[in-house]
């Protein structure tokens, strides 16, 4: 599980770990299991969100792993519905506080629109206000890195315009079947990187016909595959569970996908998230 020790490092000089843990859907009375479950086989790179409901487990997991706190990189959001200064600012005290930790590694505007209105209306504004009060956390020390997610390029061209820190991550449903080619492009021309949330997708694609022939000529599970896809795009990947031996499976991708198979998997176009397009992240609404 080398993977586990390898790092890329942000615009800012700060070094994130290639592989990290999802924490979505799972509950904050379970999080704090799952999160030092994690430590212990070797994850160094947490992921949680306000809009998850588990800062709370999470941060006492990383608190009580055992590991030094210097030794873990741990990324909430600022949810999606916060978009003015002023509220922003409370939001990254009131994560602060829940985690109980006195930094954060890296925060992000959680969506560029509400969740209610997803890929909706004009907050251009709102977000530049919101991105204001990350950079003054920054500033202040309160968190070693700051970026966005789910923002497409228009809406980083708003922060652009009006930033005095770029963003330093880009948090995006990136899997095999749903690659955002020119996305990712114009993401690294700026030297943001890309994390890949849902690298393994949902519903349909774990029984994708072509992909499990490929796994099965890797002889590696779909979930292995997919992780290992994300890596060698240059994403952080950033799988969700809460079950230790699928960890520890996610962590098995010290192989190597072919040129030519990822030039299959980036122009699949696979989109069946199954019961998950009811979020908008996965129906794009």
């Amino acid at each position: 599980m080398m993977i586990l020790k390898e790092t890329y490092t942000l615009s800012n000089g700060v070094h994130i770990p290639k592989l990290g843990l999802g924490t979505w859907f799972i509950d904050d009375d379970k999080a704090a299991d799952a999160v030092t479950q994690a430590i212990s086989i070797g994850y160094r790179n947490i992921d949680t969100a306000q809009a998850y409901g588990n800062e709370r487990g999470v941060g006492e997991g990383v608190r009580t792993s055992g590991v030094s706190r210097d030794q873990l990189f741990l990324s909430t959001k600022l949810a999606a519905e916060i978009k003015n200064y002023d509220r922003a600012a409370a939001a990254i005290d009131t994560s602060l506080a829940t985690l109980e930790l006195d930094h954060i590694d890296l925060m992000l505007i959680h969506s560029p629109q509400p969740w209610n209105d997803f890929r909706g209306g004009d907050y251009a504004e709102g977000n530049r206000e919101a991105w204001r009060a990350l950079e003054d956390a920054y500033q202040a020390g309160k968190l070693r890195s700051i970026g966005v997610s789910n923002f497409q390029e228009h809406d980083l061209e708003n922060i652009l315009q009006a930033c005095t820190i770029t963003p330093q991550v880009n948090q995006l449903l990136i899997h095999a079947g749903n690659t955002p080619t020119e996305l990712i492009a114009y993401c690294e021309n700026k030297n943001i990187l890309l994390e890949a949330y849902s690298p393994i997708a949902h519903g349909a694609i774990l029984q994708n016909p072509d992909i499990r022939t490929m796994a099965d000529r890797y002889e590696v599970t779909v979930p292995q595959l997919c992780i290992r896809y994300t890596l060698q795009l240059g994403t952080v990947s950033l799988p969700k569970t809460a079950n230790p031996e699928h960890m520890r499976s996610n962590a098995e991708v010290d192989f190597e996908i072919t040129d030519n198979d990822m030039d299959m998997l980036r122009n699949m176009q696979a989109q069946d998230y199954g019961e998950h397009s009811v979020f908008p992240v996965y129906s794009g609404k």
